[in-house]
């Protein structure tokens, strides 16, 4: 396992094996998790152990591929290549709360969703925890803000990869490293319930986000295939249960798709369907991809579709767009970079 993928005990626990003293292991950590490229910027190490860590313990550091930053809100998204040559998309978006990352956990994605471009070439393979971490840092790193905030709705189904997303959640915690809120991540998923499930007896302070797009089977088979495995009462009560568990408000990801999702009567359904679950909806006018006929519903009937859920009691915000000039869409850049690395290639 790399060694940004590790706690301070098992890095104590190799270092121990070495003949190190304990209070090695907090000081690589934090060196670590401060971006550090190689041992020799390590200057409270022996030079003898940074030689032997660099020879066993190699770091890596994300490339930068593309950047691209928005003129219109201050929007940058980068697209990073890592050790294997692959490449994942990561956004950098200002609020007024403070900077917020939104990062990948996988390359590529499996589950098909019909809105999205990060799924059009499939899965290649779940990322470790020090990927996801390094997003977080060298994002910060390299555009000189400080990052307070973090989502996982980048490329890839987060619960897909879970055990590496919880390892993460807990490195990204840490006070001896980034040291970031768990009250201050969101994690979006499609709807694997049984992961919802294993999350929820975590109890862990991260707001779940989850990816409805849809009030019933119907609509929802149509554009999500993971409807098929865990229908939508299936996904709504293991929502419910994750309320029970947890007491943290689900909020529900819904992308306003012109003719299929955004009826009044569609509204109605979410209502009756969610009646007694504390939860609220963040509305998203859908970003176009150019592989899918679906396009975005009108500004009329996003409003209608907003006032009916308030009008019940049910808080819902229209998601701002960002970086509409930069690719910032979900898998976008990636796929429009592998365009042109097969076309180099022929």
């Amino acid at each position: 396992m790399n060694l940004k993928s590790m706690t301070i005990p098992e890095i104590g626990a190799i270092l121990k094996e070495m003949g190190q003293p304990a209070f090695r292991a907090k000081q690589i950590y934090t060196w670590l998790h401060k971006g550090v490229r190689s041992y020799e910027e390590m200057s409270n190490l022996p030079r003898e152990l940074r030689q032997r860590m660099a020879e066993q313990y190699p770091i890596y550091a994300p490339n930068v591929v593309r950047k691209q930053e928005s003129k219109k809100d201050g929007t940058i998204k980068y697209l990073w290549q890592l050790a294997d040559g692959n490449c994942v998309e990561t956004v950098l978006m200002r609020y007024h709360y403070g900077n917020t990352v939104c990062i990948s956990s996988e390359v590529g994605c499996l589950m098909g969703c019909a809105f999205c471009a990060s799924t059009l070439g499939g899965l290649v393979r779940r990322l470790e925890a020090h990927e996801m971490l390094d997003q977080v840092l060298f994002t910060q790193i390299d555009s000189g803000l400080p990052i307070s905030h973090i989502v996982l709705m980048g490329i890839g189904e987060p619960l897909d990869n879970f055990d590496n997303v919880m390892r993460f959640l807990e490195l990204v915690n840490s006070p001896e490293g980034m040291n970031i809120s768990m009250r201050h991540i969101s994690l979006s998923t499609c709807g694997l319930v049984p992961k919802i499930d294993e999350l929820a007896k975590r109890k862990l302070q991260i707001t779940l986000s989850v990816s409805l797009h849809a009030p019933n089977d119907q609509t929802r088979n149509t554009i999500m295939p993971v409807n098929k495995a865990y229908p939508t009462e299936a996904l709504l009560q293991a929502c419910r249960r994750y309320y029970q568990a947890t007491s943290r408000r689900i909020s529900f990801e819904y992308a306003m798709i012109d003719g299929v999702n955004d009826s009044v009567e569609d509204a109605k359904e979410l209502i009756r369907r969610l009646k007694g679950l504390p939860a609220h909806f963040n509305l998203i006018p859908l970003n176009h991809v150019e592989e899918s006929p679906l396009k975005p519903s009108s500004k009329n009937a996003v409003a209608r579709f907003q006032k009916t859920l308030e009008d019940a009691g049910i808080p819902a915000t229209v998601r701002r767009t960002l970086g509409s000039d930069i690719d910032a869409s979900c898998g976008q850049l990636r796929r429009k970079y592998t365009k042109e690395q097969e076309h180099i290639g022929e």
